[in-house]
């Protein structure tokens, strides 16, 4: 479902907004696979996660899109990860509901450019692939050693002989 962004109530919007450049988070997710023409599925998410489920429902209802569940520890969880639902509703969203602290604003960025090369299928080849790694390089604190596969082990599942071929 396409969001409407002039549909939502200004001050709903602004909180919603508000809530996540504090507790909100956009990141890029690199899946190994071994069924897919690259040996990596690059992916996009933007999440948020509360003891309070009824914030998250806010988001939930309010982008038209996205997943709620609870953690076993009790915390709910709201995610976007499908690319369609991150063009069309969250990236509009937080255009028009735009944050106020410098690091998020930085990160919604490079989120929104690495959004526009998966939506050109730059993620499709290793040139692309290192060129997301560069931009997600400092996003949400250069990942504060959360990353399950780093730069080194994601770049190492090309063959030389791509990376011959592809790099610029």
């Amino acid at each position: 479902m396409d969001l409407n962004v002039n549909q939502v109530p200004p001050d709903i919007g602004h909180y919603l907004a508000g809530f996540a450049d504090g507790e909100g988070s956009f990141n890029v997710v690199f899946r190994q696979r071994d069924d897919y023409r690259m040996p990596w599925k690059v992916s996009l998410c933007f999440n948020v996660s509360q003891r309070d489920e009824v914030i998250l429902s806010l988001f939930k209802r309010h982008l038209g899109c996205g997943t709620m569940r609870q953690r076993q520890d009790g915390v709910w969880y709201y995610e976007v990860n499908n690319q369609r639902a991150i063009l069309e509703n969250v990236i509009p969203f937080f255009e028009r509901f735009r944050f106020l602290s410098a690091k998020k604003k930085r990160d919604f960025a490079k989120f929104k450019k690495i959004a526009r090369l998966i939506a050109d299928e730059q993620h499709l080849d290793q040139a692309g692939i290192r060129q997301i790694l560069e931009i997600r390089a400092d996003m949400n604190d250069g990942g504060a050693g959360r990353r399950k596969y780093s730069d080194e082990d994601i770049l190492s599942q090309f063959s030389s002989e791509e990376s011959s071929e592809t790099i610029r």
